[in-house]
């Protein structure tokens, strides 16, 4: 009773904050609401047994927000008058648009109240593989057993899905060039206390990514999670020594690598039945596999949300307009 009414409460507690983001004319605001309605979201995936969902979320809360908030600080700069534009009030949307919304959408949950389903759940499919994983898929993650074994296919599409949006980010920028000699850099850069704690953070992330790409099989983590954790370790050294010195060219080429062997190990090892035909049903060669599909993902991760943190701070967002040329020029 006493875990039913907790959730009840968080739920009632993300409900406001989700309107609170919807009303909200402050875009800091926003982004901090935005980060509490991720915490929200991932105690509730903690309370309904799902710790591998709970870390993905609290992970990608934990990009997502410093990714806002490091492109709207770039974005919205002071102009040559002072204002910030980044604090400035949104326009206020009309009341003939705003109501029609508000009906559609109270509409939607009126369906969703009165068709949602009230009998027993099916569990079959469930059941069957938390019976089955560790003896066809191998390790003892069913989250790590499912994505990479039986929905693999789904896991190769995700994949193929953030190369798409890399390349669309790319070929449709305004700027050609993929990337710039420099640009506006942080104000963190000049402060010893920022450069000291990311020298002692930096490692303890990088420690913990290989963690949860190594032992994704056997405990909550996985490739994914891994993989942010690598990514913001590049966001964490633009803070404190910029990032326009990275080769961004080869790692896109380095993501479209690891993107083919995402696409071929998974087809090698299981579609095609050969690795079988030689190990049998090896508990070693699952291991290996699993492992080495994680850390693949990790990189792919990696390199995905890198290049478009790049992309929207270094290239999109150059420095002052009469600095602009300049940039160009040296590019």
């Amino acid at each position: 009773m006493g875990g039913f009414l907790a959730e009840l409460l968080l739920l009632v507690f993300l409900v406001l904050c989700a309107l609170y983001i919807v009303f909200s004319r402050k875009i800091y605001r926003v982004i901090i609401f935005f980060a509490v309605f991720s915490l929200i979201t991932s105690v509730i995936y903690l309370f309904l047994g799902a710790p591998d969902v709970a870390m993905a979320e609290a992970g990608i809360s934990a990009f997502t927000t410093i990714f806002f908030i490091v492109c709207l600080e770039k974005y919205y700069s002071r102009g040559k008058d002072g204002r910030n534009e980044a604090t400035a009030p949104v326009p206020k949307v009309p009341l003939r648009v705003l109501l029609p919304a508000i009906l559609f959408v109270s509409g939607l949950f009126a369906l969703f109240i009165l068709y949602a389903p009230t009998g027993y759940p099916y569990t079959g499919l469930r059941d069957q593989y938390l019976r089955m994983f560790m003896r066809d898929v191998g390790g003892e993650n069913a989250v790590t057993a499912i994505y990479l074994g039986y929905r693999v296919y789904d896991t190769l599409f995700e994949a193929l899905l953030l190369v798409t949006a890399v390349v669309a980010v790319l070929h449709l920028s305004w700027y050609s060039e993929a990337a710039v000699p420099d640009g506006r850099h942080s104000e963190l850069e000049d402060s010893r206390m920022a450069k000291f704690t990311m020298r002692i953070v930096c490692p303890m992330i990088l420690l913990f990514g290989m963690y949860l790409v190594l032992n994704g099989h056997i405990s909550a983590g996985g490739g994914f999670l891994g993989g942010l954790a690598f990514a913001l370790i590049l966001i964490c050294r633009f803070f404190v020594v910029g990032i326009f010195d990275l080769p961004i060219k080869k790692a896109l080429k380095l993501e479209e690598i690891v993107f083919v062997f995402i696409v071929i190990l998974p087809i090698f090892a299981i579609f095609t039945g050969v690795v079988y035909h030689f190990w049998g049903n090896s508990v070693l060669f699952q291991t290996i596999y699993l492992i080495a599909m994680n850390a693949l993902v990790g990189l792919k991760v990696a390199f995905g949300f890198f290049v478009l943190f790049y992309r929207y701070v270094a290239v999109e967002r150059l420095p002052e307009e009469d600095d602009t040329e300049d940039v160009k020029e040296a590019g």
